[in-house]
């Protein structure tokens, strides 16, 4: 499957919107349409995981001193 090529998250996204097209259009062949549906749901997966690990690195913040902390907002009072 094109997913577990070392795609950047853009580059996922960009095919997996190429494969719904293509699905959407309809003309398709079925066994083709199950190729292009397995690709398409290794590739959603692939950006699901990316923006979870993202997520992940945006919860903590660096400080100057190179220690991470947890990241909070503080609302004005």
């Amino acid at each position: 499957m094109a997913a577990k090529k070392d795609y950047t998250f853009e580059e996922a996204m960009e095919q997996l919107e190429q494969i719904v097209n293509k699905l959407e259009e309809g003309d398709v062949p079925l066994e083709e349409a199950i190729e292009h549906f397995q690709e398409g749901m290794s590739l959603s997966k692939f950006c699901h995981d990316r923006l979870q690990k993202i997520e992940k690195q945006m919860e903590q913040i660096l400080h100057e001193d190179g220690t991470l902390a947890p990241f909070t907002v503080q609302e004005e009072e």
